[in-house]
């Protein structure tokens, strides 16, 4: 089931999410669910806070990615309760963009490497090294689940120039191909 991606200004966006355990209510239908949200809205990450749930879970899938780099081919995986427990390497500046903030790319800095522990869709605990793109998208879904946007990693100037965007995605007045939930709506 496709469900509606929550926009800039909803709260829940700016919440820090719980863990869950193995018995989570409809987890593998919630996580299917995320998966083809995900993919009916061009993306290659969702955060469950991102469909208005306060969970620390996300899904990746960089398998779309893989034309242009084959390294992506076959990384699908679904990210429970995770913690990341280092970041390391140099910092990198690359363009993001945000299902929750449609049409707003700016560069973003982060760490190049990082080490995540956390469980799969069968709740069995990994503890893995990530470097590069792959790093970069997993810190970007890990910052849903502890209420942060990519745009409060960019500069005061940056979030003047966007100021018009973020108030018109809190007015209601931003459309999407897929299908949302602006801030003016309830929860």
């Amino acid at each position: 089931m496709i469900l509606p991606i929550y926009l800039y200004g909803q709260p829940i966006l700016r919440e820090v999410a719980k863990d869950i355990t193995a018995d989570y209510p409809n987890l593998k239908e919630l996580i299917d669910n995320l998966f083809e949200t995900m993919y009916r809205a061009d993306g290659i990450g969702l955060a469950a806070p991102q469909v208005g749930l306060p969970i620390r879970l996300f899904v990746i899938d960089m398998e779309p990615l893989a034309e242009d780099n084959p390294l992506y081919a076959g990384f699908k995986k679904t990210f429970i309760n995770p913690r990341i427990v280092e970041e390391t390497g140099e910092i990198v500046k690359m363009e993001e963009g945000c299902l929750s903030l449609p049409g707003i790319n700016e560069d973003v800095e982060r760490e190049e490497k990082i080490r995540i522990q956390y469980f799969d869709e069968n709740f069995v605990l990994h503890d893995e090294v990530y470097d590069n793109f792959f790093a970069r998208c997993i810190q970007h879904e890990y910052d849903h689940i502890e209420g942060k946007l990519f745009i409060d990693r960019i500069s005061g100037i940056r979030k003047q120039l966007i100021k018009g965007k973020l108030t018109n995605m809190i007015k209601g007045k931003t459309r999407c191909h897929y299908k949302i939930k602006p801030a003016q709506s309830k929860n």
